[in-house]
């Protein structure tokens, strides 16, 4: 249903300040849950447990500020309280209660790692949230919340992404970098 929607973009609100809208690949599609391999047309699940449909926003196209909603455990420190202020698609100012440092040490990894990667939908009524559990494990912590990704773009949400070159995938607006750090926005407004 998402995909014949034809969004071209996705506004996030929240009562917690949260205001972000973010710019949509007119060739990507949502996905979630099972992926097909191109090569040998074998069916998959690369995360499990999965509660998101996700989709790979336009490099470049995020403005506004997002908060984030959980901690992220990043390199071995956990990020909380913190929040990214986006320009022309980069994140131009942070803030954390907790770490900032190793916030800001992931902001700079590479030119990408200040931009998007993934936009990911997951309902608040989640089942990993309602656990209550924190896993220190993005993998698992992402089926919390909403989320969003800083750094690495996926290829396979492309429409017939095996049909494209690399570079011709970077100018339709898929980020590339060297990480890709998911981090939980969602909250039950």
């Amino acid at each position: 249903k998402l995909n014949a929607m034809g969004l071209v973009s996705l506004e996030y609100r929240a009562s917690n300040g949260t205001e972000l809208t973010v710019g949509l690949i007119p060739e990507a599609m949502f996905l979630g849950g099972s992926e097909t391999n191109p090569v040998n047309g074998a069916v998959y699940n690369p995360n499990i447990p999965s509660e998101e449909v996700y989709i790979t926003p336009r490099a470049g196209e995020a403005e506004g500020i997002v908060y984030a909603t959980r901690p992220l455990a990043y390199r071995g420190q956990l990020i909380d309280g913190f929040w990214l202020r986006f320009a022309h698609g980069c994140v131009v100012a942070c803030g954390a209660g907790r770490n900032e440092e190793a916030l800001r040490a992931l902001l700079d990894m590479d030119e990408g790692s200040r931009m998007l990667g993934e936009c990911a939908l997951v309902p608040y009524d989640s089942p990993i949230r309602n656990s209550g559990v924190m896993f220190y494990n993005t993998l698992f912590d992402e089926n919390a919340a909403c989320h969003l990704a800083l750094g690495r773009g996926y290829t396979s949400n492309i429409r017939n992404y095996g049909s494209y070159s690399l570079d011709e995938l970077r100018a339709m607006g898929v980020n590339d970098s060297m990480v890709h750090e998911d981090f939980m926005i969602g909250c039950a407004d």
